[in-house]
């Protein structure tokens, strides 16, 4: 592949928000030195990435030793409790309000209209109605995008099954940010002379069913899709069954049972989306005018263990650069 074994430096990406009703929350929002923050974190449900993209954006306000008292609420995959936690922070006395993935972000930017709000692990923020355009946000939110390098994920998957003619992916029907990636999935495909199959599921109690219904497939690509990843155990389990290697959209599924990926870092991702959250309550800076943000680079990530499980070997020379899980 002529791409970095190890890393795929990408820089920094435009993009857009919603029209800036205000800046400011609280009485400190655009203070210096010594102010103290409240921020609140709405966040759609408990799994590996989400939870890493939340542990950095607090740690960039730990490491520029900024003082702030965070309101963290989990909406446990349930979009009805996403828009509730969104409510009450709409009425709280918030300086700042995060939301982690895309239904999260979706309700709380139909509520916080008068603080700024940042998202993070959100693929397209366009799509899901969150902003204008990357370029350009235009109001009080912005954030970083988690979108992945969906191309070279399946020259991995080729190179880890050279002989796949058929690719599996099952996804939240109700995640916008899941149907983009399976519409890149397929454009990619086509041009890998790979057929793809899907199956959609409404909760998680369905993966199980969802991976049988696949049928023979050669391997199964797993998107960035908040409802699949916390049921992950699921989807693993069938393919274990069944001899079919994983290829994951990010290293939370690898650590879950994947076989491997080139994905982003989302401690990172969340730290760069803590950064902006600091340049907009020390330095004033507008959400309006703040692109939205990309990772920086991507990582090899394996799982040798289950490799063997699925009945794959990860060639040698992915080992020698990959991160082990």
């Amino acid at each position: 592949m002529a791409f970095s074994r190890a890393k795929l430096i990408t820089g920094l990406v435009a993009t857009s928000a919603l029209v800036l009703t205000g800046c400011s929350g609280g009485d400190d929002s655009t203070g210096g030195e010594g102010d103290s923050y409240r921020i609140g974190i709405n966040q759609l449900v408990q799994h590996p990435a989400l939870d890493s993209a939340t542990e950095g954006f607090k740690s960039a306000f730990e490491d520029a030793g900024v003082d702030v008292e965070f309101d963290e609420q989990n909406a446990n995959g349930e979009q009805g409790t996403a828009l509730t936690i969104a409510q009450q922070f709409a009425g709280a006395d918030l300086d700042l309000a995060l939301a982690v993935a895309t239904p999260a972000a979706q309700a709380m930017a139909q509520n916080i209209i008068d603080i700024p709000l940042l998202f993070t692990a959100v693929t397209d923020p366009v799509s899901a109605d969150l902003v204008e355009s990357l370029d350009a946000p235009g109001s009080n939110v912005t954030g970083t995008s988690d979108v992945a390098p969906i191309e070279k994920q399946f020259e991995l998957l080729k190179e880890i099954v050279p002989d796949a003619e058929k690719v599996g992916i099952v996804y939240a029907s109700g995640e916008v940010n899941s149907q983009v990636q399976v519409d890149q999935a397929t454009e990619a495909a086509e041009g890998m002379d790979l057929e793809i199959a899907t199956q959609t599921v409404t909760s998680v109690t369905e993966i199980q069913q969802a991976v049988e219904a696949l049928g023979d497939v050669d391997a199964i690509y797993v998107p960035t899709d908040n409802m699949v990843v916390s049921g992950i155990a699921s989807l693993v389990q069938v393919a274990e069954a069944k001899k079919i290697p994983v290829i994951a959209a990010e290293s939370g599924t690898v650590e879950g049972g994947a076989v491997a990926t080139l994905g982003i870092d989302y401690t990172e991702l969340g730290r760069q989306t803590g950064e902006m959250a600091l340049r907009i309550l020390q330095d004033g800076a507008d959400p309006a005018t703040m692109p939205v943000e990309t990772a920086k680079e991507y990582t090899y990530v394996v799982n040798e263990a289950a490799a063997e499980r699925q009945g794959v070997t990860i060639p040698e020379n992915i080992l020698a650069e990959a991160e082990k899980k």
